[in-house]
């Protein structure tokens, strides 16, 4: 009695459109990191905003009390407005000896003290204004506001401590749209991209914008789209490596600065490729290899060349045509040249 021969699912390689990619581990970074510090000495008279609080540029954040300051603006506007009225005398007085001089009733040592008194007058309001522009300035630090758009972290230092001037660390904010993500790429990769865009599929990466997708610690795929807008000017000669950076938009606010993602590059154009799923696949010594049956439903031993692993397809670059019948299941009850009972399954999709 003849042995049945044994039951396999059989199905059908089928082209698909797909882009080819590589894919990295990326860092997030924000466009601008901040450090809020004061400009002025004093003590820290309030806080005006929420720990962690999202605000915009201008918003007021810090307050030092100000009343040193408000009195060294009040003494400089008197300088200045004193300096002022001496000049305004002044300049009466040297027209006065300027047509007394003209008539001989004072002498040329006399007209050249009223013209210096004038010249001297004109440099001590100068100097007067510039001091008011000095204490008008420092008075204006003694608030301090937010000087992007971003998120702020909490204060480091509790209302009524001194601030020193350019020392004490208030706050940091940093910018949340877009964001930066960088991440490095192998040399190979590298050299893929160079000679795509020296054979025309777009310029350099910092002028292209080329396609880069990132997916989350929760996420399963890559939803999120932004493009590549920076490429190093070297490698890392430690790593064989060159850092670039994608710009992504994060208006719903998921993405912050230093979370770990999952980027994926698209290279080249799309292309039509042939897949089979990928437990149709073997190895064999380091040579892959599927079981093709034929019309006689006998088994074919195929060593295959393969490309990437694609939702649990396997592109296959060579071995295989689209009309081929590729053993999916029951792989390891197959031999080459045995005969099989080859059960069609559903059509790759």
């Amino acid at each position: 009695m003849a042995l049945k021969p044994p039951e396999v699912d059989v199905c059908m390689p089928v082209y698909q459109e797909i882009t080819d990619f590589e894919d990295f581990t990326g860092q997030t970074e924000a466009v601008k990191t901040i450090d809020i510090r004061a400009r002025v000495t004093g003590y820290l008279k309030a806080t005006h905003f929420k720990h962690g609080a999202e605000v915009k540029k201008g918003d007021l954040l810090f307050e030092i009390d100000p009343p040193y300051y408000e009195a060294e603006h009040a003494r400089a506007e008197g300088v200045a407005a004193q300096a002022e009225a001496r000049l305004k005398r002044l300049k009466l007085d040297y027209a006065r000896a300027e047509e007394n001089y003209s008539t001989r009733v004072i002498t040329k040592a006399e007209f050249d003290q009223w013209s210096g008194d004038l010249a001297e007058a004109e440099a001590n309001l100068k100097a007067a204004k510039a001091s008011l522009k000095i204490a008008t300035v420092n008075l204006g630090y003694c608030t301090i506001r937010a000087p992007i758009d971003g998120r702020l972290s909490r204060p480091a230092i509790s209302d009524g401590n001194l601030v020193k001037a350019d020392d004490t660390m208030l706050t940091t904010i940093v910018a949340q749209e877009p964001m930066w993500i960088y991440f490095d790429i192998d040399e190979r990769t590298m050299l893929r991209l160079r000679r795509l865009v020296r054979s025309g599929y777009s310029d350099t990466a910092g002028d292209a914008h080329l396609p880069v997708l990132i997916g989350l610690a929760d996420e399963e795929d890559y939803p999120h789209e932004g493009i590549l807008d920076f490429e190093d000017n070297r490698l890392d000669p430690s790593t064989g490596t060159l850092r670039v950076r994608g710009e992504f938009s994060n208006a719903d606010r998921l993405l912050r600065p230093g979370l770990f993602v999952r980027v994926r590059l698209p290279i080249g154009q799309p292309y039509q490729a042939l897949l089979v799923p990928e437990q149709a696949v073997g190895t064999d010594q380091g040579q892959k290899f599927v079981y093709v049956v034929d019309s006689d439903n006998k088994v074919t031993y195929r060593r295959v060349k393969v490309g990437k692993l694609r939702e649990g397809l396997r592109v296959i670059v060579d071995g295989i045509t689209s009309g081929e019948r590729i053993v999916t299941t029951g792989v390891q009850r197959v031999q080459p040249g045995m005969k099989v009972d080859a059960k069609l399954v559903e059509q790759i999709k």
